[in-house]
C-alpha cells in the first residue's frame, strides 16, 4: 500500500514540475524585434535637442486643428452613380 501511495505522490509531484523557464526564455523576442525593425533612429532617446523645423505658432495651430477634428464628425459627400447599376 505504501508503494502505491508513493508512486501516486511522485506522479502528482511530477505534474507540478515547472517547465515555464524553457518557454519564457524567448518570451517577448517577437515584440522586441518588431519594435527594433520599426525604429527609424535607435539613438533617438539619447538626443536631448528640441525638435527642429516647427515653430511655436505652427505647432500650436496644428495641435488645435487636431483637437478640433474630434468635435464634429467629418463631412460626408454623395457619390453620383453614372453607370446605372446599384
Amino acid at each position: 500500500m505504501n508503494k502505491i501511495m508513493l508512486t501516486l505522490l511522485l506522479g502528482v509531484m511530477a505534474g507540478c514540475a515547472s517547465v515555464a523557464p524553457n518557454y519564457e526564455a524567448k518570451f517577448g523576442d517577437a515584440v522586441r524585434s518588431a519594435r527594433q525593425a520599426q525604429t527609424l533612429n535607435p539613438a533617438t532617446p539619447a538626443n536631448q535637442d528640441p525638435v527642429l523645423g516647427l515653430d511655436g505658432k505652427a505647432a500650436v495651430s496644428a495641435q488645435e486643428r487636431y483637437q478640433d477634428s474630434f468635435k464634429a464628425p467629418p463631412k460626408t459627400f454623395e457619390v453620383i452613380n453614372t453607370t446605372g447599376t446599384q
